[in-house]
């Protein structure tokens, strides 16, 4: 699971960091279509233990109506918008750079846990005003908690956008976090874990992160462990929030019928009646250091016992980070080898063996580090012959590559699916979030394709043969209790 919404009715902008070009399209005629913003690495803490501060660069361009620009209001707090002409609509986002990741030892599960709590009442609205604000003008509101970044978004009408900015700028600055509301929230969050752990496929991905990335702090759950949510104490969720909710670590990007200008202000006007202290020469922390670690990863077999009908399969092993220039061949990778119908996986495993309804690649890519996995589900009995069937894929491309039919296929799927996003403005937003958050990076929608249509049938098998040649950690979750269960 990448990410985890706070409630189960509204729609969750992707904000994970999978195998698509994670930029934002920013587009200006005048100039580059590719702006890229200082990957700065994360300088050492300041004396408090705090992270230090980045130059903040502001960009702006146009092209054919669309505008994307970037402010560093006073505070630090950053400010990413991109205008869609005709919209009505207009999604906004609150973001905080703290994920399950970041949380210290007694404090794992926090993330989310705050996540859940700011909808339960502010200093100024109870938890039911919160709803009503948006129910009553049709709007939706939603947050989601992934390992390294926190969003809290809402959809409304563009009329409705300064009712949003305040209620949600409320909800990050001011959250009361009442003890009896924690308790509470402790339970309605237990709940939430057992569901999950009830969902076969859902622990399969669970049991495969943190078995490939071992002890990383991206290996952790985002929601945390029953053990550990019901250990945490409010402290320990409040100093999680004192410590990373503070204008220096916040980014506010919206996307539709907007103007930049508006929405900057907006956002000051409600972080200042939020009692904020918002200096004017304060900068954004620093982007987290994007040097890659070393995963220590020996492979093997984990086996979860689960009284089921279907086995779920999962092997992969560590791979490449959000900022690794071939994230685009593994785009390209991942779409032949598991991204549709006509790929490899589906056409020899289900179309022409008929032993899985579903099968598909993805990876997973992050600051410093990240997995590449294939899934199946099917037959216990047919657990080792799908085990074996997945590696022998990933073995023959890596051995023989893609033919030219296969690149233009994948190039076509990864192109046209970019395009169809745009039409969005909840993608849009979330673009503009990771960007700001991950990558620093803004590319022009053309040069984003640009960069897919230069990835070669050799650049791919290369990224192929590095994943094949990595201790392969396979994760299995069926009616077993040992990998003899099922001929490993």
């Amino acid at each position: 699971m990448a990410v985890l919404a706070n409630n189960a009715s509204g729609s969750v902008p992707d904000t994970s960091s999978g195998t698509g070009p994670l930029a934002v399209s920013h587009e200006n005629p005048t100039g580059p279509s590719s702006i890229l913003l200082p990957l700065v690495p994360t300088p050492a803490p300041t004396a408090d233990g705090s992270p230090a501060a980045q130059d903040p660069t502001l960009v702006a361009g146009t092209l054919g109506g669309v505008v994307v620009r970037r402010s560093v209001l006073p505070g630090g707090v950053r400010v990413l918008t991109e205008a869609m002409p005709g919209q009505r609509s207009a999604t906004i986002g609150f973001w905080v750079g703290v994920g399950s990741r970041d949380e210290a030892e007694g404090q794992h599960g926090s993330t989310h846990f705050l996540e859940h709590l700011l909808f339960k009442g502010t200093t100024r609205r109870t938890a039911l005003e919160i709803a009503e604000a948006f129910d009553e003008v049709g709007g939706e509101s939603n947050a989601a908690t992934a390992k390294e970044h926190t969003c809290y978004f809402a959809r409304v009408l563009d009329a409705d956008l300064p009712m949003a900015i305040d209620v949600i700028a409320d909800m990050v600055t001011s959250a009361v976090i009442d003890a009896d509301e924690l308790e509470q929230e402790r339970d309605v969050i237990l709940e939430e874990i057992a569901m999950d752990s009830d969902d076969p496929a859902d622990v399969a991905h669970e049991e495969f992160v943190e078995a490939v990335l071992g002890s990383h702090p991206l290996g952790r759950p985002i929601g945390g462990t029953p053990e550990a949510i019901k250990a945490v104490p409010r402290e320990s969720v409040l100093d999680h929030y004192r410590r990373y909710y503070r204008p220096s670590e916040l980014v506010v990007t919206a996307a539709g019928g907007l103007d930049h200008e508006v929405v900057c202000s907006l956002v000051l006007d409600a972080l200042r009646t939020a009692g904020w202290t918002l200096e004017e020469d304060a900068l954004p922390v620093a982007r987290r250091s994007d040097t890659p670690v070393a995963i220590e990863s020996t492979g093997g077999i984990r086996v979860i016992r689960r009284a089921v009908e279907q086995a779920n399969i999962l092997v992969g092993c560590p791979s490449i980070t959000a900022t690794d220039e071939r994230r685009f061949v593994m785009s390209v990778l991942n779409a032949v080898l598991g991204g549709g119908m006509s790929s490899r996986l589906f056409q020899e495993i289900r179309e022409k063996r008929g032993l899985v309804y579903s099968t598909y690649s993805f990876s997973a890519s992050y600051a410093d580090a990240g997995y590449f996995a294939m899934y199946a589900g099917c037959s216990p009995a047919k657990t080792g012959q799908v085990i074996d069937l997945l590696g022998a894929e990933l073995d023959r491309l890596a051995a023989d590559g893609i033919s030219a039919d296969e690149l233009r296929r994948a190039v076509g799927q990864l192109s046209g699916g970019m395009v169809m996003a745009l039409e969005d403005s909840g993608s849009r937003m979330s673009r503009l979030g990771r960007a700001e958050l991950v990558s620093g990076e803004f590319l022009g929608l053309d040069e984003v394709l640009a960069r897919v249509n230069a990835v070669t049938k050799k650049q791919v098998r290369e990224l192929a043969a590095e994943l094949a040649a990595a201790p392969r950690t396979i994760t299995v979750v069926g009616p077993f209790d040992t990998p003899a269960d099922f001929g490993h």
